[in-house]
């Protein structure tokens, strides 16, 4: 890979809610795996030196990992953009000072402009509210921010889902940056799939782009969990992609967005809000 632009860091495997078809399988027993803030130091150093020039901190919870405010004044001293892709279920002060700075933006999924549907798949009461007043204080803040409406309705989970209400409801809020993504056969949204299959993907796995999870594993795009390029824990990044062979790019999948965020369509920067 010499195209490397994104980097998905998925900091923490924790999460307080437990959605039904969380791509991640996160939830609150998870945890921040095997590397330490110095790993994610390290990671982004080698992200900088071979060209990266953005990256988006996601979970599980990003907000739940205790050295986040760090590792995104790391990330932009060295230059990155940052995105932080959070359920914005709770946020601090000391992270609205973080997601304060230039250079730093968010990223939410919504499901739905009532509260009964968007925590029957969130799995928690009272989410729903909790996210639409960090949405505005993000807002108020002057904080950059997209959503991604996530349609879980061709699943068992629920049934038709207000995926058009939860947009014109973050429309009312002020979100003008608003994308819709389908279930992903991944983590718990595979539901009855034996295995993973890559029609799943965008089919532009590893062009550009690399995630990084909480254990080190390095993976061709955050949905892409079954391919292992390799661990930052026994090779560093650099020797890692300079290993890869990718496939041509193929465009009969479904871009990433609004979930990933990362470079899936054809010659393009990742989205912007």
């Amino acid at each position: 890979m010499t195209d490397l632009r994104f980097a998905w860091l998925e900091i923490t495997g924790k999460c307080q809610l437990s959605c039904t078809h969380c791509y991640a399988d996160s939830g609150p027993r998870g945890d921040e795996g095997a590397l330490r803030t110095s790993d994610w130091f390290r990671v982004i150093d080698q992200l900088v030196s071979i060209g990266a020039r953005s990256v988006q901190f996601i979970g599980g919870e990003p907000t739940l990992h205790p050295d986040l405010p760090a590792l995104v004044d790391r990330a932009l001293s060295r230059g990155l953009e940052v995105e932080v892709f959070s359920n914005l279920v709770h946020i601090g002060p000391r992270l609205w000072d973080a997601f304060s700075r230039p250079g730093v933006r968010l990223a939410t999924s919504y499901y739905s402009d009532t509260a009964a549907e968007h925590e029957a798949i969130t799995g928690r009461r009272g989410s729903h509210a909790r996210t639409r007043a960090n949405i505005a204080e993000a807002l108020n803040r002057d904080i950059p921010l997209r959503a991604g409406v996530i349609d879980v309705s061709s699943s068992d989970f629920i049934g038709q889902q207000r995926t058009h209400a939860a947009r014109d409801d973050l429309a009312r809020q002020g979100v003008t940056s608003v994308g819709v993504d389908r279930l992903r056969g991944v983590g718990r949204g595979a539901n009855a799939s034996p295995s993973p299959s890559p029609d799943q993907l965008c089919g532009r796995c590893g062009h550009g782009a690399v995630a990084i999870s909480p254990s080190g594993e390095v993976w061709p795009c955050v949905f892409a969990r079954w391919i292992s390029l390799g661990n930052i824990l026994d090779t560093d990044l650099e020797t890692i992609l300079s290993t890869v062979t990718v496939a041509s790019p193929m465009t009969a999948g479904p871009s990433c967005w609004p979930q990933g965020g990362g470079s899936c369509a054809p010659n393009d920067d990742p989205p912007r809000p």
